[in-house]
């Protein structure tokens, strides 16, 4: 034994030493004391680290009175005084976790026959709800959380309303609007109608307008209603990708879709399909009436009247695609084509240069509407189709730059070109990315502008942070190149090239 203790004792280090050093760590006599007195103690700290530690509170959970209500008055239906019956199914549940319903509060609290039973039948008008769903909802009323699956948020939503239960409806309107896809937006739309969902159908209306033409998808193009479809093409905020002929092919192929439910094919085809659809109206129904109409496509009419002409038949391949179509009644065609012609007068004799003044409802109703996809970072340059009053507008993307530049004489140009010193335009730029779902991943947006620019001038429009810059980027534009016939047009004293913002 005595070989054994000696094992512990250290060789350098006699009994009396070994005493000594006990001692001195009782008084705290460490090297620390002898430093000068501005110097900081490692004990001191290393004390007041452990003094942290201990005054630092651990979570620890316990089994909640939440659960522990749940699982004993609420699935098990200890001490029930009133049976629920709806859908054919019973609850066993307490009038005073009802009373959270604004529902059974008045039906307890008034001189309802309904306050004294003990077991009350409920008629469920609403088709949307089911016993899953009353499950869920009867349940909130014992618990603190509730899980809302998305493919079950529109049963619970409409028995949250029957049963005035707030704090559960804005649950679901906050689990719709964090969902919103291709799949669902129809359906919350919808249901968000119903109910009274203010906040989830301006959350789908801004889905849509960012997806329906940048992820076109058939089952979504088939879901869409006219009243829906009406609020989006009139929109400036539709993000067009290209020319707003595009807008118009969208809306013959979602007729086309509308009126042909069965169709199952690649999206690639749709246009194939929906043209020689058409076609064929065309041929074997002898039919010269535009199909606008006609019996089977007057309810697409004020859809397709919020199509902004005046930007499709300034190029001459579109315009010959209308007149083939016959889709559009001609005397929208005439109107159209009277109205860009004095347009054009009077940007050529009436020194009608462009936009002056900020005019933002006209930006909205009359703005041109185009858009490109950028598929990855680098150098780009481009001009969108259509003869813009002489105003040939290039706009050029690279080393995170957006540029644009009104050219006269220093790029080839299709069409005749404005030699006007000074041009005026009215601008929006907008930049966005998605994520495969269709939800926004960063945007930008320069507002409503006003521009003016000399012969082959350029103007940064946008200078990017890379780290906000997430391809594919999706670049959308609105311009006004003419001013409203009554605009107030200054003199040739102008002042110089300048940019500012619309109020």
């Amino acid at each position: 034994m005595g070989s054994l203790g000696s094992r512990f004792q250290s060789p350098s280090q006699g009994p009396e030493e070994a005493a000594e050093g006990t001692s001195t760590s009782r008084k705290h006599g460490c090297e620390c004391k002898k430093r000068k007195r501005n110097a900081q103690c490692d004990c001191d700290s290393e004390q007041e680290e452990d003094d942290a530690i201990l005054d630092t509170p651990r979570r620890k959970k316990l089994k909640s009175t939440s659960r522990y209500i749940y699982q004993t008055l609420f699935l098990n239906g200890e001490n029930s005084d009133i049976r629920i019956c709806a859908l054919g199914q019973e609850w066993n549940l307490h009038k005073v976790y009802l009373c959270q319903s604004g529902y059974f509060s008045s039906m307890f609290s008034g001189s309802w026959k309904e306050s004294n039973m003990m077991e009350i039948n409920l008629e469920i008008p609403d088709q949307n709800i089911d016993t899953e769903a009353l499950q869920v909802v009867f349940g909130s009323l014992y618990r603190d959380d509730v899980l809302i699956k998305p493919s079950r948020v529109v049963s619970i939503l409409a028995a949250a309303c029957m049963l005035q239960l707030d704090g559960l409806i804005q649950q679901c309107g906050e689990t719709m609007k964090e969902n919103i896809s291709a799949k669902t937006v129809c359906g919350y739309y919808a249901c968000a109608s119903i109910y009274g969902l203010d906040s989830v159908m301006k959350k789908c209306l801004e889905w849509l307008l960012n997806n329906l033409m940048t992820h076109q998808n058939v089952e979504l193009m088939k879901e869409l209603g006219t009243e829906v479809m009406e609020q989006l093409i009139q929109s400036s905020d539709l993000f067009v990708m290209q020319v707003e002929m595009d807008v118009y092919t969208a809306l013959k192929k979602w007729m086309f879709l509308q009126l042909n439910l069965l169709w199952d094919g690649p999206i690639k085809q749709l246009l194939a399909d929906a043209d020689a659809w058409l076609c064929k109206r065309r041929t074997d129904l002898c039919e010269k009436e535009p199909f606008l109409n006609t019996d089977e496509g007057a309810p697409f009419r004020s859809v397709f009247k919020y199509v902004r002409l005046q930007y499709i038949i300034n190029d001459l391949a579109s315009a010959r695609i209308l007149e083939r179509d016959n889709i559009l009644p001609p005397d929208w065609l005439m109107m159209v084509y009277k109205n860009q012609w004095f347009a054009m007068l009077r940007t050529e004799f009436d020194n009608d240069n462009g936009p002056h003044e900020a005019n933002k409802e006209e930006f909205e109703l009359s703005s041109m509407r185009c858009g490109r996809k950028l598929t990855k970072d680098g150098d780009y340059c481009w001009r969108w189709t259509g003869f813009n009053f002489g105003f040939d507008l290039l706009v050029t993307y690279t080393n995170r730059f957006i540029v644009f530049k009104r050219n006269t004489l220093s790029q080839p140009c299709g069409g005749a070109v404005s030699l006007q010193p000074r041009r005026h335009l009215a601008y929006r730029l907008r930049l966005a990315s998605f994520d495969s779902r269709g939800k926004l991943v960063c945007s930008r947006s320069t507002g409503y502008q006003l521009l003016t620019l000399e012969k082959d001038q350029e103007y940064v429009v946008m200078n990017l942070d890379s780290r906000l810059l997430s391809f594919p980027l999706y670049v959308c534009c609105n311009f006004l190149y003419t001013s409203p016939h009554s605009d107030h047009r200054p003199d040739s004293s102008e002042q110089e090239s300048t940019a500012h913002s619309v109020s």
